[in-house]
């Protein structure tokens, strides 16, 4: 046979179109791996396929089916119905917050009153019952006390006296009187802020238990390097040519003296060699009158045409007509035409 031709490059929209197929389909196998189906105490959890879309890949222009799932959550009966019974009862307390949030909007509109008179008389009232006696007691004895010591009444000192026990109680009043006033504020502002605390409560609600699926664990499968094992497959055939081509020439080239006095002898080199593993373009263009047919090609080291025979056509009409010259085989043309 005559010398193989060098494979032909990969064609990358090929390779590539190839690559993405592996992709794709590999994607689409996880994606059902991953799908699984869950039972649970609390609930159940189905993917289903519910459609496929076209994807267009831009570089190849192939197009490829890409399937949808939807993924449906069911609660089990008891907490359905305990999910009914919540979300009735937020649409209650829905119901209440809006009419609560209507009242606020004039209830915010308004500043917060206060003019608690009443509520600081009250509180004076309360705590002068309280505080009076103590402070008749204290001036009775601070009075008994200066009279002890010979300070009387009209003096100096007696008047000096009665000077800070009058200051004493009046920083007692007062202390009485901005107490009252901060109780009353506190319980203004408790008032006022009374319905906004009330909204809050009702918006915040109350949740139903989710159940609670588990995670999964499935093997994925490895996107498979399609391009690299194509380019693999390529470089080892153009390898293995580009040796077979080499152990050619060299068989050639390593002949010698001995195969250039046979081609001598055969009447050249061209006439002698008829094995197709030294020719190539090798094409039929008729018979010859024995009946074997007639190829026109070119030998491997040169570009000149020739006419003549195949060696092995020859070997199976006529063997004594082909000779081997160092694994080559050789025609007699005068034998092999005769």
């Amino acid at each position: 046979m005559c010398a193989p031709d060098a494979p032909e490059p990969p064609d990358p929209k090929e390779t590539s179109a190839a690559s993405t197929a592996t992709n794709v389909g590999t994607a689409i196998a996880n994606a059902n791996l991953g799908n699984v189906n869950q039972v649970t105490p609390d609930g159940s959890l189905t993917y289903s396929q519910t459609g496929t879309y076209k994807w267009n890949d831009p570089y190849t222009g192939k197009s490829y089916d890409i399937p949808t799932y939807t993924a449906t959550q069911a609660l089990s009966g008891t907490g359905q119905a305990i999910k009914d019974q919540t979300d009735q009862a937020k649409l209650n307390l829905g119901e209440l917050a809006a009419g609560q949030s209507s009242f606020l909007k004039d209830w915010l509109a308004k500043p917060v009153d206060l003019s608690n008179g009443a509520t600081e008389a009250r509180l004076m009232d309360l705590g002068m019952k309280r505080l009076q006696p103590a402070l008749d007691a204290r001036r009775q004895a601070n009075e008994a006390d200066l009279i002890n010591r010979g300070i009387r009444p009209g003096s100096d000192n007696y008047a000096q006296a009665q000077n800070i026990q009058n200051q004493g109680e009046n920083d007692a009043y007062n202390s009485l009187m901005l107490s009252g006033r901060g109780q009353a504020v506190q319980e203004a502002l408790a008032q006022n802020s009374a319905p906004i605390n009330n909204l809050t409560a009702l918006l915040s609600g109350s949740q139903v238990s989710q159940p609670n699926f588990i995670n999964a664990n499935m093997p994925t499968i490895p996107t498979t390097d399609t391009a690299g094992l194509i380019n693999t497959n390529y470089q080892q055939q153009l390898a293995a040519s580009q040796a077979n081509n080499q152990n050619i020439m060299g068989g050639l080239f390593g002949l010698g003296g001995s195969l250039l006095q046979g081609a001598g002898a055969a009447g050249g080199f061209g006439a002698m060699f008829s094995d197709r593993r030294l020719k190539k373009k090798i094409r039929a263009i008729g018979t010859y009158a024995n009946g074997l047919t007639k190829y026109v090609f070119e030998y491997l080291w040169g570009d000149d045409q020739h006419v003549g025979v195949m060696s092995d056509e020859v070997r199976a009409v006529r063997p004594y007509a082909v000779t081997t010259i160092n694994g080559f085989d050789a025609v007699d043309y005068g034998k092999a035409l005769a």
